[in-house]
């Protein structure tokens, strides 16, 4: 009898930025709201937004100091 217990756990489905920007979006088309379409899709506009401000941050913690590493270095061969 073979057992297969994998405990794989994988989450699918829609987030909370993508359910608010739906709801927005079905209130405006329905008439509900009267927002401009920047408003409408600020929840995916802002979302993407702090993502690439933190990766600018976590490359940035990364990249520099290898960089100022490298540049240590370099100065030490050339004594």
């Amino acid at each position: 009898m073979a057992s297969s217990s994998s405990s794989s756990s994988s989450s699918s489905g829609i987030g909370f930025v993508g359910l608010l920007t739906i709801v927005f979006i079905a209130l405006k088309l329905i008439g509900i709201i009267s927002w401009s379409w920047w408003w409408v899709l600020s929840p995916i506009i802002i979302a993407t937004i702090l993502i690439v401000i933190i990766l600018l941050i976590f490359l940035g913690l990364i990249i520099v100091p290898i960089i100022v590493s490298n540049i240590k270095r370099g100065k030490r061969k050339k004594i």
